[in-house]
């Protein structure tokens, strides 16, 4: 019988396995064509989801003081409400303030920049053959703007950017939270009895992840906005709320964030004149490192052991995928597929990752 099936397994391809292979991959396209139509719902349930993560374990803790789960979480729901509510009464009039005001001295800036790029090439003529003209320059900052403002437009109000679609995702949130008991039974039921642990692994881990993600996020967003903000405040670098609301931002886009963050604020402090300059990349400097060598390894630890490429590779597939709220969803989808493929392939397979590490530092510095 072993025998058997052992020929049958390397069989010439039939008429039937043909078919099954090309209904599949019908299948699979079609899949495709409805889960590109579906994108900005899927968008959405999958930010709702990942804020339920995030939200349970304080749902949890007021459940363990007595208080009933549906209670907990419209308790929870007029706290965020409360929240958004203050913020929108008292953050949003300075910052859209100091939006128009940065809009307004966009040609002033500019012509600050112009002026300092002029000055540098009329004393060194090398950098003036180096570098493109201010024109050029102009044209290419203009068309860039443009294509980042019809991504944010597109995001903000044909995804979740209505009001009906708040209240629905306020409305899904507490479905979710309220009774998350059937949604995780049917994702265990999905995995056959020989997964079923690794789908229980995988969901827990996703979860301390995430949890621990969001936590890091907040805390250092917090600190490092902060510091941005009142920083470039005293040294006179304005609209500082505003890249102080940027580089809290930022700090979804692990990597790439500070990097992001210090483009507009170092053009800014560069129209200002040299030494506003210097102390707008004194402070970049000090705060990214502070967040770098301190906040970092102290909030978040060991929990996100992601690779920079990885991340990379997920905020623009996500960012491609679903324009710019997809960007939240990077570090998650990446944590998510590693965890997966640990779970369901690298840990059966058990491999002796210290020798797979040793072979490749050997192949990295060129030896045999």
């Amino acid at each position: 019988m072993k025998e058997a099936e052992h020929e049958d397994r390397h069989a010439p391809l039939s008429y039937h396995g043909a078919r099954r292979i090309v209904w599949l991959i019908f299948f699979l396209f079609i899949l495709w064509l409805i889960l590109r139509a579906l994108q900005p719902i899927i968008l959405l349930f999958a930010l709702v989801l990942l804020l339920a993560m995030v939200l349970n374990p304080i749902v949890i803790w007021l459940q363990k003081h007595h208080v009933p789960r549906f209670v907990s979480v419209i308790l929870l729901m007029l706290v965020l409400v409360a929240v958004t509510t203050t913020i929108v009464v008292f953050a949003i009039p300075p910052l859209t303030r100091q939006t128009q005001e940065l809009i307004r001295s966009t040609p002033r800036v500019w012509q600050g920049i112009r002026t300092r790029i002029e000055s540098l090439t009329a004393s060194y003529p090398e950098v003036r053959e180096a570098l493109p003209r201010t024109d050029e320059i102009a044209g290419k900052a203009g068309a860039a703007a443009g294509t980042l403002g019809n991504i944010l437009l597109r995001s903000t109000i044909g995804l979740v950017g209505g009001v009906a679609s708040f209240v629905f995702a306020i409305l899904l949130l507490v479905f979710v939270l309220a009774n998350p008991r059937p949604l995780v039974s049917a994702y265990l039921s999905l995995a056959p009895d020989r997964y079923r642990e690794q789908a229980h692994r995988t969901l827990a881990r996703l979860m301390r992840q995430m949890i621990a993600w969001a936590r890091g996020v907040a805390i250092n967003g917090m600190i490092t906005g902060l510091s941005i903000g009142l920083l470039l405040w005293l040294i006179g670098v304005q609209p500082a709320l505003i890249f102080g609301v940027f580089a809290f931002l930022g700090e979804f886009l692990p990597n790439i964030g500070a990097f992001l963050v210090s483009i507009p604020i170092l053009l800014v402090a560069l129209s200002l004149g040299a030494t506003k300059f210097w102390l707008a990349l004194l402070v970049i400097v000090i705060v990214y490192q502070v967040e770098l060598n301190v906040l970092v390894p102290g909030v978040l630890g060991k929990e996100m052991r992601l690779h920079p490429v990885n991340i990379l590779f997920f905020t623009l597939a996500t960012a491609t995928m679903f324009g710019l709220l997809g960007v939240f969803l990077a570090v998650p989808a990446a944590a998510l597929v590693q965890i997966v493929i640990d779970e369901f392939y690298l840990q059966p397979r058990k491999p002796n990752f210290a020798a797979l590490d040793k072979e490749a530092a050997a192949l990295v510095e060129g030896k045999r």
